[in-house]
């Protein structure tokens, strides 16, 4: 008994001495091992507890605990203090420099394709036009057959639109939120409806297989093609400028009669000729033209009272003519390098 005894108490007596001497944290844990460790002092004292008479006992491992919580508390206030002195230690080898340059954190920015939407929006909306949205999965019946496409027409082929099960395909055009809308409410309307659309074209630097698409719709009575050129002419001049002009080119599309192409002076040379127009002083805009009596039809609107004009435009194309940007792949690839610069 004596023999365990003396144990504790010599503990009790170095233990505070050696742990506050102790000179960092791998030296406290060695003399937390030493004195608490599974073959520490105190616990071979506890171990040789089934050796002391049954009365003794008591009175060994009160003392023992006594020793115990002595050294944690003496552990616990050393290692707060060397814990300081090391964050000391740290901080004074990171200490700031207030003489150097600081760090200009990046921020987020609005994707170009979206500020060119936004900007396309609000010229649209200040003309009266309101936001019209519709599904990206669509029918044959919105997407063809209510347009006026003909089975045989081109557009139709697998190889030009995506085909999903029961009859159901990604949308090749945002035509058919025109239609929709024109189901669901009865004239007069003046909606553009925003969108991305899907086709099988093979990605280079002109082509995507996704793309975003503007269309525009305005139905009332009396609505004619000077309607028409009227509201492109002021889109025109105020999403390039006022010295913006515009040449309407006769063509052909199923669902507009007459149909036209829209050309505008090129918004980087002023139509003196450069790389971007190949020297014409044009760049293609938009095709447009007057609602086809046959998808008035397809809708239940009567085409004797109601007309109207309709035209449809690329966002990419629109955002890489404002911005200079010659690949539009780089749309689609997250490249912070690239979407900073917006």
């Amino acid at each position: 008994m004596s023999e365990l005894l003396d144990k504790l108490e010599l503990a009790s007596k170095e233990a505070p001495i050696h742990i506050a001497a102790a000179s960092d944290l791998e030296q406290l844990e060695a003399l937390r091992l030493q004195f608490l460790g599974r073959k520490g002092i105190i616990t071979q004292v506890l171990h040789g507890l089934g050796q002391v008479s049954q009365e003794n006992r008591p009175l060994i491992g009160k003392r023992a605990n006594e020793v115990k919580r002595l050294v944690n508390e003496c552990l616990e206030v050393r290692r707060s203090e060397l814990e300081s002195v090391r964050l000391t230690q740290e901080l004074f080898k990171q200490k700031l420099d207030v003489t150097l340059p600081g760090f200009k954190p990046w921020s987020g920015s609005i994707h170009p394709l979206t500020q060119t939407l936004d900007r396309m929006n609000e010229i649209f909306f200040s003309m009266g036009f309101t936001l019209a949205e519709g599904p990206e999965i669509e029918d044959d019946f919105h997407n063809f057959d209510a347009l006026n496409t003909p089975p045989h027409h081109p557009a139709r082929n697998e190889q030009d639109t995506f085909y999903l099960e029961n009859g159901l395909l990604l949308r090749a055009h945002t035509s058919p939120v025109q239609v929709r809308h024109m189901q669901a409410h009865q004239p007069p309307v003046r909606i553009v409806a925003p969108g991305r659309v899907f086709r099988r074209d093979t990605p280079d630097a002109s082509h995507s297989p996704v793309f975003h698409q503007i269309e525009g719709l305005y139905v009332d009575q009396h609505v004619c093609f000077g309607d028409l050129k009227y509201t492109l002419e002021q889109f025109a001049c105020q999403f390039f400028g006022p010295e913006t002009k515009l040449r309407f080119r006769p063509s052909f599309f199923p669902f507009t009669e007459p149909s036209a192409e829209v050309d505008c002076s090129c918004a980087f040379c002023k139509g003196a000729g450069c790389n971007v127009c190949k020297g014409s002083g044009w760049m293609e805009l938009l095709g447009c033209g007057m609602v086809h009596p046959g998808v008035f039809e397809a809708v239940g609107y009567d085409p004797e009272r109601w007309t109207g004009f309709a035209f449809g435009m690329g966002i990419d194309r629109f955002c890489m003519r404002l911005y200079g940007i010659n690949d539009i792949r780089l749309f689609l690839e997250s490249d912070v390098a690239f979407l900073s610069q917006f």
